[in-house]
Parts: C-alpha cells; sequence; structure tokens
C-alpha cells in the first residue's frame, strides 16, 4: 500500500482525496498555490507545499514544480483529481519516469482518447458503433463542405482536441459549414493549442448518456449504472440523473457492454467515463471517452455505495478489483 500520496489539485476533489486516503491509512501532501494557502485541504491534508503563485499555469499546471515537490516530500504516487493535469499524458509519463504512481490510467490510454478523431478510429476497430463523419481530419473549409454536403446536413464540425463544450459549430448549410470550420478551428487553436478537426452527422434532439467504470490491471473492468446529463447549457452539463430514465435494460446492457469494449480495448485502468449519444430510435453512438475522474462521480457513488475514489487508489496500488454482484 501506498504510504504517501501527494494531491496535485485543489478544492472538493482535494478534500475527497484526503478523505480516501485516510480511510486507507495513508498520509496526504496537499501541492497548493499562494492563493490557497489557508484551504480548507491545506489544513487537513498531513503535509502541504507551495508549487507557485495563483495563476494555474504557474502552479497546478506546473509539472516541473509539482514533480520537485513530490520528490522532496518522498511520496509514492499523485493524485491528480480532475482537470488541470489529469488527463495530461505527459504528466503521467513524468511521474513514471521519477519512479511516481499516477494514480489514473497509463499515457497510452490517455492519448488514445484524448484525442477525439483517433478516439472514435480505435471504437470503430472494436465494433463500438460512432456516429458517421470525416474519415480522419480535414484540411480546409472546401473539403469540410464538399464532405458535408455529401453526409447531408446538419453536421457537427468538431475539433479534435476539444472538450469541455468548446471547439462545437452545428451547420445547416454549406454558408455555415464554412463559417464554422473557420470559427471551431480557430477557438480550438485559442483553448487547446491545436486546431484540427473533422466532422459528424448531427444527431438532433440526442440524449447525452454516460457509463462510469473503474478498471484493474489484472484486466478486470467493472461498468457501473449509467447517468443521463442531457439538460446542458453551451455543451455544459447542469442536471445528472442515475439511473437514465425511459431505457430499457436491453439498452442499458448494450450500452455497458460497449462501454466495456471502450475500456478493455486500451488496457484501461483506473476510473473512467464513457459517453454516448442516444436518438430517437434507440440507436447510440460512441462520442468520448474521460479518462479520469468526473465531477459528476458522486452521483453514482450516492446511487451503489461503491467508493470511486478509495478504488482509484487501490487499483493503482495494484490491487484487483471485487467481484461485481
Amino acid at each position: 500500500m501506498f504510504d504517501k500520496v501527494l494531491i496535485a489539485n485543489r478544492g472538493e476533489i482535494a478534500l475527497r482525496i484526503i478523505r480516501a486516503a485516510r480511510e486507507l491509512g495513508i498520509k496526504t501532501v496537499v501541492a497548493h498555490s499562494t492563493a490557497d494557502e489557508k484551504s480548507l485541504p491545506v489544513l487537513l491534508a498531513d503535509e502541504a507545499i507551495c508549487i507557485g503563485p495563483p495563476p494555474s499555469g504557474q502552479s497546478y499546471l506546473n509539472i516541473p514544480n509539482i514533480l520537485a515537490a513530490a520528490t522532496s516530500r518522498g511520496v509514492d504516487a499523485i493524485h491528480p483529481g480532475y482537470g488541470f493535469l489529469a488527463e495530461n499524458d505527459r504528466f503521467a509519463e513524468m511521474c513514471r519516469d521519477h519512479g511516481i504512481t499516477f494514480i489514473g490510467p497509463s499515457p497510452h490510454a490517455i492519448r488514445s482518447m484524448g484525442d477525439k478523431s483517433t478516439a472514435k478510429t480505435t471504437m470503430q476497430a472494436v465494433g463500438v458503433p460512432t456516429v458517421p463523419g470525416s474519415e480522419g481530419l480535414l484540411p480546409n473549409p472546401e473539403a469540410a463542405a464538399e464532405l458535408a454536403a455529401a453526409m447531408g446536413y446538419p453536421v457537427m464540425i468538431k475539433a479534435s482536441a476539444g472538450g469541455g463544450g468548446k471547439g462545437l459549430r452545428v451547420a445547416y448549410d454549406d454558408v455555415q459549414c464554412r463559417e464554422g470550420y473557420a470559427s471551431c478551428r480557430n477557438e480550438a487553436k485559442r483553448a487547446f493549442g491545436d486546431d484540427r478537426v473533422f466532422i459528424e452527422k448531427f444527431v438532433e434532439d440526442p440524449r447525452h448518456i454516460e457509463i462510469q467504470l473503474l478498471g484493474d490491471a489484472h484486466g478486470t473492468v467493472l461498468p457501473f449504472v449509467d447517468r443521463e446529463c442531457s439538460i446542458q447549457r453551451r455543451h455544459q452539463k447542469i442536471i445528472e440523473e442515475a439511473p437514465a430514465p425511459g431505457m430499457s435494460q436491453s439498452l442499458r446492457d448494450k450500452m455497458g457492454t460497449a462501454a466495456l469494449e471502450c475500456a478493455q480495448a486500451i488496457n484501461y485502468v483506473g476510473a473512467g467515463t464513457v459517453e454516448f449519444l442516444l436518438d430517437a430510435n434507440g440507436d447510440f453512438y460512441f462520442m468520448e471517452m474521460n479518462t479520469r475522474l468526473q465531477v459528476e462521480h458522486p452521483v453514482t457513488e450516492m446511487i451503489t455505495g461503491f467508493d470511486l475514489v478509495e478504488w482509484q487508489i487501490l487499483v493503482a496500488n495494484g490491487l484487483p478489483l471485487p467481484v461485481q454482484q
């Protein structure tokens, strides 16, 4: 079992990790910015260490400072929480190179699902349904408009590195497609430093269903009950409901199996969430996989009684998951 874990995050998720670690008898070190030096996680952790000034780029996203803090305090592992460096494959790789366990999936798994175009190709290879769209990335607005016309409008123009509602445009005609292509690239470049885009058929009035799962290093993956997050504003989730209402057991089983296949395809270890679009005909399509703990994980914990954060730590330590009841 780990003796000491560094928490590279703040706020609610830092508190949640402190609680789980304490229940497992693991000491915690909170890495914090100067703005958070009097925060509750800093007060409750066994140790605290400052990693920089308030701007996150100089603190919570400062990989050299975080690794220096971890090394100086002699930790066994780093828990990134969610956001910040939780889905940064380079950070996960550097933790490993420093002999520190990254509590999360492997760098390969993060890379496989972090890029939407690559993730879609991976899912197609294992037979998981995906939204019809471009085969790869689109080089210019002309190529986008030509493909959209052939597919039939409406279409969704998506940034390959997009997330959080950024890098998405819906087009209902040729003009909107060309304009959307340009604005999507510009927004993605500013937000993610990556302006690559692709096109998918726009599924009108879909439901947004996600499957929480947890995998261990022994090949076991547990898919949990589904959550619905269709009520959104600007592609940001507002309400989570679990189980998703109005779904037949047959559909629920199929989506759970698809989520399981997603995780097994990349030898996934840790907590993650596979997200699907469900149309009015009952057909569902893979949208993306979040290779981290999500903000909404407590919804699953509340209805299952399964401590996802505690088991994140346990599987990162090499323990096998319990057999699903």
